[in-house]
């Protein structure tokens, strides 16, 4: 049976998710979800989500058995390490698959699930499901990440990333041979004209710096350090695919599948190597580096070997 929901003098003229979020203690996805889903009726219509409430109006709320997307669930993550244990900080290595936190449509593993399940207590700033997170990498990127445990690491950390104060290294294996050897990619990023779940370089994106040198060539692909400037979501990989140099593996931005299949990559060759930054508290230098996963350590032989 549905649910019968007053909607108070309070909450008359707020937009419907907001509006329901509050009226049912639930987060605000969890309610454009129900909306969306047309759990909620109002005057015997079903209720958009961008609608206003109206106060003294009834809704009629059907909630499906299920948990909140943003709820954090504590659970074994497989092949999540910790590099770093730290009165103040933890830094893991992120394995591949694995979101920083949970999110509207993600039912995989988390980072912060990970940290809970093995017993860690970390910060409580920022939003119930990012608690202690000060930056993330993408699902399909493996690497060293760092994540609060105290409410001055996650201020300081916070402001580190904000400020550019940290060195981020990523290492990635790009197809063909990027020229110059060494340079700098500033261009702008922004949502794609024309797929909402991917980036592009666009005239009115936010500035985006991205700077590489090769390290090692082997003809049909190269292995590159990076160094992030700013950290734009997807940068790496849609910057060296404007390049025409995508990373292997990496078919969402134009990444060659046979060479990925002879690599067997499943996902982008990109791995966050190293994360370096001013310790939260005595202000001493970190610097923590992470070595290549199975899948990437195994593409790179190939490539060692001539084979590909």
């Amino acid at each position: 049976m549905p649910e019968r929901v007053v909607v108070a003098e309070e909450f008359g003229g707020t937009r419907a998710d907001a509006g329901l979020a509050r009226l049912l203690g639930i987060s605000r996805s969890l309610a454009a979800t129900l909306i969306a889903e047309g759990n909620v009726v109002s005057r015997g219509k079903k209720l958009g989500k961008s609608a206003r409430l109206v106060a003294g109006d009834v809704l009629e709320v059907t909630v499906p058995d299920r948990r909140d997307p943003l709820e954090v669930v504590e659970e074994v993550v497989e092949g999540l390490k910790i590099l770093l244990d730290d009165d103040d900080f933890v830094v893991v290595d992120k394995p591949v698959g694995v979101a920083a936190h949970p999110s509207p449509g993600w039912v995989g593993p988390t980072v912060v699930g990970g940290l809970a399940g093995a017993g860690y207590r970390i910060s409580t700033s920022g939003s119930p499901e990012r608690v202690g997170i000060v930056h993330r990498l993408d699902v399909g990127t493996s690497g060293v990440m760092v994540v609060a445990k105290t409410e001055r690491a996650y201020t300081a950390l916070k402001r580190a990333f904000k400020e550019r104060n940290v060195d981020k290294v990523y290492h990635a294996v790009v197809q063909g041979l990027p020229d110059p050897l060494e340079g700098t990619i500033d261009a702008p990023i922004g949502r794609h004209p024309g797929h909402d779940w991917r980036f592009a370089v666009i005239e009115d994106g936010r500035p985006s710096i991205t700077h590489y040198e090769v390290l090692e060539a082997f003809g049909k692909a190269t292995l590159v350090e990076v160094h992030l400037e700013t950290g734009r979501t997807h940068q790496i990989r849609v910057h060296f695919s404007a390049l025409r140099h995508p990373c292997a593996g990496d078919l969402t931005y134009g990444a060659d599948p046979r060479l990925a299949a002879t690599l067997g990559l499943t996902r982008q060759w990109l791995h966050a190597r190293q994360l370096g930054f001013d310790h939260p508290v005595t202000g001493e230098r970190v610097t923590v580096t992470s070595e290549y996963p199975q899948d990437l350590a195994y593409a790179l032989e190939v490539l060692e070997s001539g084979q590909a």
